[in-house]
């Protein structure tokens, strides 16, 4: 019998120019944003393979308990999702295929499936009789396709769904009920000064 899955999501920390790790701001917002998880029973936390990433879910793990971290390349940084013209918006379609079409083939390419092959591992109830609870720290591209799955919109719809570093998102999956949206991009484990990094600046809250 299937039970309750908590999949808690987040966009890894601030990153160094190079990506090659991050910057001090993004070390504290990983540490915070593990002190916030310390009271959840994590049974998996899982990242992207990118440093960013992995680094972000180590110092998140230290903080929230005793689960070591497991990268999965189905939550790396790609595009999980390329529409045609007809799907989008007439008024944008020309300006959003001109920007995917800007995406490295790497990044391109193997996104559908590995998106397919990310809901298929993180999504749903989970298996056994106990409710779980996990974490994934991905990319910005990939939080927002999760989140558009659990609202059930159009498939071109994680466009526009933007994620702040460490932004806690929250889905619930329970055996026989729609999928919940919990949470956000909460930033309340943030100070004022660390929120909203990464996040698009026309966009930001004044919060």
């Amino acid at each position: 019998m299937p039970a309750t899955r908590y999949l808690y999501v987040t966009r890894h920390a601030e990153a160094t120019p190079d990506e090659t790790g991050l910057t001090d701001a993004g070390r504290r917002q990983a540490v915070l944003l593990g002190e916030r998880l310390a009271g959840v029973p994590l049974a998996a936390v899982h990242h992207g393979p990118l440093a960013r990433a992995a680094q972000t879910a180590r110092l998140v793990a230290d903080q929230a308990g005793d689960v070591r971290p497991q990268a999965a390349e189905e939550a790396g940084d790609y595009l999980p999702y390329l529409p045609g013209r007809e799907e989008l918006p007439a008024e944008s379609a020309d300006a959003t295929l001109e920007r995917l079409a800007g995406f490295p083939a790497e990044e391109r390419d193997p996104g559908p499936g590995l998106a397919r092959a990310a809901q298929r591992r993180f999504t749903g109830p989970a298996d056994g009789d106990e409710v779980r609870h996990e974490l994934l720290v991905t990319h910005a591209f990939l939080a927002a396709w999760l989140v558009r799955d659990a609202l059930d919109a159009p498939p071109w719809r994680w466009i526009g769904l933007n994620h702040a570093h460490t932004g806690l998102t929250l889905i619930r999956y329970t055996p026989g009920r729609p999928t919940a949206l919990m949470l956000f991009n909460d930033l309340g484990h943030l100070p004022e000064e660390l929120r909203w990094t990464g996040f698009p600046g026309e966009s930001r809250a004044d919060v």
